[in-house]
């Protein structure tokens, strides 16, 4: 997802402007989309440099389980330089932006086993719930909209921060 125009558009224009108004009435999970083959391997759609910038968002996530506005704002930070991902040059900046010590980001993605763990069990989670394209966004456990090939599809509330936070709010007063 990392590499993705759509997970940047959907990112940039829909998911964060959202969270920055409802973030207190969601249970927000980052989750990323991909395959496992036969011997345990995983492999994202835009190549391994791709599951590096997945692992980086998913680290992120990890060091600040309870803040997504910074993982969150991290995560839009790489994306929207994603030809760039993972390339230092991008990644120290967005972390210092974001207030996340690189260091804890490289540790993280480079212990071994944790950056992995934590994508396939990200991927896993995808799996399990049907998400097959970049960007799905759910809201109460069922698909509200889906950006694919640069438009957005099976969008029935919508495909704005307005739409989505109006969902959010009516779902939350239930």
């Amino acid at each position: 997802m990392s590499k993705c125009p759509d997970a940047r558009d959907c990112l940039r224009d829909l998911v964060v402007p959202a969270m920055e108004q409802i973030v207190d009435k969601v249970n927000f999970t980052l989750s990323f989309i991909g395959s496992v083959d036969k011997n345990g391997s995983i492999h994202c759609m835009h190549g391994p440099s791709e599951c590096l910038g997945d692992m980086l968002s998913l680290c992120a996530i990890n060091l600040y389980p309870t803040d997504p506005v910074r993982y969150l704002g991290f995560s839009n930070c790489l994306i929207s330089s994603y030809t760039k991902i993972p390339s230092r040059e991008l990644v120290e900046p967005c972390s210092l932006e974001h207030g996340i010590a690189f260091e804890n980001l490289n540790g993280c993605v480079s212990e071994e086993g944790k950056g992995l763990d934590l994508l396939m069990n990200s991927v896993e989670r995808s799996q399990a719930v049907g998400v097959k394209r970049s960007c799905t966004v759910r809201v109460n456990d069922k698909t509200w909209c889906v950006r694919d090939g640069g438009e957005w599809k099976d969008c029935p509330g919508g495909s704005n921060t307005k739409n989505l936070v109006e969902e959010v709010e009516r779902l939350y007063e239930e």
